[in-house]
């Protein structure tokens, strides 16, 4: 059967995934992953990449995926989603608890952490003006917008994305590859700015 949803009473009418649509998911992510990390990110790698190299035929790749950067998406899903919750559950200083400074550095740190370990990944799918779409990107901008409403800066909104700037992945990018940063100088520059924005003045 071509459909990769099948309806069961017993998950309250609601669409769940069939087995080989989602050993055909796991096999399509695994491969763009795979791709991905040797070209550096999706922009070298093309639809018909991906379906031969994880076995699936094209119909069924576009049949959940229009692109590579949704491919590429769907893989930092996961990752995000994670430190998502650590941010909103998780133990002090990155989750609730800490000092809003503190909380800032450890955000930085968390977030250099994911690119460095993701960034193929990153420049696949949050480059340009697409990383401003993101809903993941709007979650790490009111974190940390609401950080600065508990310190000193008078205009918060005006500051937040000068303070999201070092994370795009083209600028971490930079400064691994050319620049020769290691993710421990990366991390502690943006500890302290954080600490310099929201300690100072106090």
């Amino acid at each position: 059967m071509s459909s990769e949803v099948v309806l069961s009473s017993g998950n309250n009418g609601r669409p769940r995934e069939r087995a080989d649509a989602a050993r055909n998911r796991a096999r399509v992510l695994a491969a763009a992953e795979q791709l991905f990390a040797l070209a550096g990110g999706a922009a070298g790698v093309t639809m018909e990449d991906i379906a031969r190299a994880a076995g699936v035929g094209r119909a069924t790749l576009y049949r959940r995926y229009p692109d590579p950067t949704s491919i590429a998406q769907a893989l930092l899903d996961s990752h995000e989603a994670e430190l998502q919750g650590r941010i909103m559950t998780g133990p002090p200083p990155l989750g609730p608890g800490a000092p809003p400074a503190d909380r800032l550095a450890a955000f930085y740190r968390a977030m250099t952490e994911l690119l460095e370990r993701h960034l193929h990944l990153v420049l696949g799918a949050e480059t340009g003006r697409a990383r401003f779409r993101t809903g993941v990107y709007s979650f790490w901008r009111r974190h940390v917008e609401v950080l600065l409403q508990s310190g000193p800066p008078p205009h918060p909104s005006a500051l937040v994305d000068a303070l999201m700037a070092p994370l795009a992945p083209e600028v971490y990018e930079y400064q691994r590859k050319v620049r020769g940063l290691t993710p421990e100088q990366i991390a502690e520059a943006l500890a302290l700015l954080a600490g310099r924005v929201l300690v100072a003045g106090r």
